[in-house]
């Protein structure tokens, strides 16, 4: 049994530790040094305090952790912590990242191109066939679809990427020793075999309970590049996962209703007060997020290369955008190892030497 997994598991279950502490501790610690380190060292520690230094010093339920580790061997369930390598890089900039992730399937959180789709539980027709056309040519771009397992639109945007041989990945507010609802048991299990997966924070035995929802929803609209609105109310959780994302600067669309509508009347609301994007064709959400299908020569930026002096800081960008083709300013801060200036910084020469483009949602990629 690994035991720095143990020590994971137990970082999560510490009472007075939530996920902003976890990560304040894991800048100076690894998780097993955290329980190992002297109380007067933690309570130094800025947003720990004397309180929650005492809680993990009396903290003594690592057979919890123990068990934990023994279900997920039986029900073949990875966990993904926050210093992972595999871990979303588009969730880990959220100041609010979940310490630990438990995954089935094999699904790639840092796929090159993710969009959440979400909307009403009970949806009409003419939600059901935007969400099946929007699924169809974001298949065609690559990109992977997210989305929370539940009734209506998340099951037609799971369903419609299952159709379209894309990866699919439900995000669960409950453990995974359970499906819910109990009826997208079968299609959870074909998302997991072609590529796609679930994921949850909860450990096993979390029921489904309402206040769970909430915390779901910011997984969904943290690990994607862009969250899309289909049909919903005033209030719910669609509405709920779209201020996520604009808090996150991550892009928002909504389809548009009628007025009279009033399962549509939050996606007019989100348009309305410029919370979201106005969306119409796929082609037009494609377009924006710069999903579209390069038209260059080959070797063209690489030829222009060839006449510019790149700095070390710039050199560093260019081979990245090389690999990854377009990404994301979080992702970039993350894997140059630059500091966010010196990245901006070189972003910014590159724009100005016409060698980068910038793209809608704070994305980047080649000219």
């Amino acid at each position: 049994m690994r035991s720095d997994l143990i020590y994971q598991l137990a970082l999560t279950m510490v009472p007075n530790i939530g996920t902003v502490q976890a990560k304040i501790l894991l800048q100076h610690c690894e998780a097993e040094e955290i329980f190992h380190a002297k109380r007067s060292f933690l309570e130094k520690i800025e947003g720990i305090g004397p309180v929650r230094a005492d809680a993990i010093a009396r903290f003594r339920d690592f057979s919890l952790a123990e068990e934990e580790i023994r279900f997920m061997e039986k029900h073949h369930i990875t966990a993904v912590f926050l210093t992972d390598p595999a871990y979303p890089k588009r969730l880990l900039n959220c100041y609010d990242s979940p310490t630990l992730l438990f995954m089935k399937g094999e699904p790639d959180l840092n796929a090159s191109r993710m969009a959440a789709i979400i909307g009403t539980r009970s949806n009409t027709e003419y939600g059901r066939q935007q969400t099946e056309k929007i699924v169809e040519a974001l298949a065609a771009a690559k990109v992977t679809i997210v989305s929370g397992l539940a009734y209506g639109i998340d099951a037609i945007a799971h369903k419609s990427s299952l159709k379209n041989e894309i990866p699919t990945i439900g995000v669960l507010a409950h453990g995974l020793d359970q499906v819910y609802p109990p009826a997208h048991n079968g299609m959870a299990k074909e998302m997991c075999r072609t590529g796609g997966g679930l994921l949850s924070e909860f450990r096993c035995g979390t029921k489904p309970d309402k206040h769970n929802f909430p915390s779901r929803n910011r997984i969904v609209a943290g690990m994607t590049d862009a969250t899309i609105v289909i049909e919903t109310g005033e209030k719910g959780g669609s509405i709920i996962t779209a201020e996520l994302a604009n808090n996150y600067n991550r892009d928002v669309f909504a389809l548009p209703g009628k007025v009279t509508d009033h399962k549509s009347a939050g996606c007019n609301n989100l348009i309305r007060s410029n919370k979201a994007a106005l969306l119409t064709e796929p082609a037009q959400l494609i377009e924006l997020m710069g999903w579209e299908e390069k038209t260059q020569k080959p070797g063209r930026a690489s030829q222009r290369e060839l006449f510019i002096e790149l700095s070390p800081e710039e050199r560093i960008i260019v081979d990245l955008l090389k690999e990854k083709e377009t990404l994301p300013i979080d992702e970039l801060n993350y894997l140059s190892g630059l500091s966010s200036s010196g990245v901006a910084g070189a972003l910014l020469n590159l724009e100005l030497q016409s060698v980068v483009l910038s793209l809608p949602g704070k994305q980047y990629r080649l000219a």
